[in-house]
């Protein structure tokens, strides 16, 4: 099978996005206690907390999402 470079897992399909993006990964680490998280070197973070900001990203992603499919609005 081809290794395809475009497919990545941090691709942003809608690149106007990033931006709103990073600030969101910003405030979830805030919120988790990590207030200087854009400084951090991640490599040295230990993964569960690594994962607990791209996991909470995911889950506000995921309700904003389905607040506006059910044409509600989002309340953060």
């Amino acid at each position: 099978m081809a290794n395809n470079n475009n497919t990545g897992r941090n691709r942003i399909v809608v690149p106007e996005a990033r931006q709103a993006l990073d600030q969101m990964k910003l405030e979830i680490a805030s919120e988790l206690g990590m207030s200087n998280y854009n400084a951090m070197d991640k490599g040295n973070l230990p993964s569960r907390q690594n994962g607990y900001v791209g996991g909470y990203m995911t889950k506000r992603l995921v309700e904003m999402a389905q607040q506006n499919m059910s044409g509600g609005t989002t309340t953060r």
